[in-house]
């Protein structure tokens, strides 16, 4: 049986485990940022500063620093362990997504395109001491060209930033020079999550086209691809098992005039390699907006736009279980 966090009243926008995994964040549209522990569910604190909003959240390495973004056109940096704000970077319109690089040395803030702004890749400087003063003036501001990007990570040894876009396009960007390297276009609609797998070698993203696909971090060569019958805003890889975890639904504007069993609210299981399902998890009484893998891989969770966040831990079978072999 799951454990069901309620610390939100609305839909869920991400959740992200620390890096030992004993901490569970989670934003939402009600302008808190609650921290939880995810062993038991247990919800050790919110922080709170934000007045719009809040679009996304990461957490370096060492679980000290927190940073969040948010439609109040605010990305913060927050002290994890006081939930002191302890910097506040402003910018023209909303932050849609940030990521700490690899090292904590760094981060990357998405900015909407909006009323004449175009949206942007902020590259941020971080200092990993509570006590420094945090630096306003970023290291590079990445403007990308055609259409507008709505989510990006680091890929791995902070060597590039890849970008997913509204028109279903990835890109691969020196965040040096802003410099545009590689450009591939695999899905038909906007993306909606990219969620680099742990060695950040490789890396998948979900689509409102109905599918989740897999690529080489850096040659942005395509790997797998995973069809359903929904939208996805959601996808993530599991460490010990080789699946991943997708989750979506209809948007939340159709979901009163279909059943739930037709609004298709479950997290779907695919095998990663031979990308056939191979489960579902139900639960959510509206779609699934974002899904996280415990970095050990024993438990998952996924925030829903029903305002409540699911923590599953994976029984013995999980572990044991081995796709029938094909002949």
């Amino acid at each position: 049986r799951p454990i069901l966090l309620q610390g939100h009243t609305r839909p869920l926008t991400q959740i992200k485990y620390n890096g030992e995994g004993d901490l569970l964040f989670s934003v939402s549209k009600d302008q808190v940022v609650n921290v939880w522990y995810s062993h038991n569910g247990e919800r050790l604190g919110t922080y709170n500063g934000h007045i719009g909003a809040i679009w996304t959240v990461d957490v370096n390495s060492t679980s000290t620093l927190l940073l969040t973004g948010s439609a109040d056109n605010t990305a913060k940096l927050w002290d994890v362990q006081t939930g002191k704000c302890l910097h506040s970077w402003e910018f023209k319109t909303a932050v849609k997504r940030v990521a700490f690089s690899e090292d904590d040395t760094m981060a990357l803030a998405v900015t909407e395109r909006r009323m004449g702004y175009p949206g942007s890749v902020v590259i941020l400087s971080i200092k990993n001491d509570l006590d420094a003063e945090q630096s306003d003036e970023p290291i590079n501001i990445i403007y990308p060209e055609g259409s507008k990007a709505m989510i990006a990570d680091w890929g791995y040894l902070n060597k590039y930033i890849i970008t997913g876009h509204e028109d279903g396009s990835v890109v691969q960007y020196d965040w040096k020079t802003g410099d545009q390297i590689k450009s591939v276009h695999p899905h038909t609609a906007e993306i909606t999550d990219l969620q680099m797998a742990e060695d950040r070698t490789y890396f998948i993203t979900s689509s409102k086209d109905k599918s989740a696909q897999i690529f080489e971090s850096n040659t942005l060569n395509h790997l797998k691809k995973y069809m359903t019958d929904a939208p996805l805003n959601s996808a993530s890889i599991t460490p010990v098992q080789d699946f991943i975890i997708l989750g979506g639904g209809q948007d939340a504007m159709q979901v009163t005039t279909t059943t739930m069993r037709q609004g298709k609210f479950e997290c779907r299981f695919y095998h990663k390699i031979l990308e056939e399902e191979v489960g579902r998890v139900k639960g959510h009484f509206g779609p699934i907006n974002t899904i996280a893998v415990h970095p050990d891989g024993k438990s998952f969770s996924s925030g829903g736009e029903d305002g409540y966040v699911r923590v599953h831990h994976f029984d013995e079978d999980y572990f044991k279980f081995k796709y029938p072999e094909l002949h």
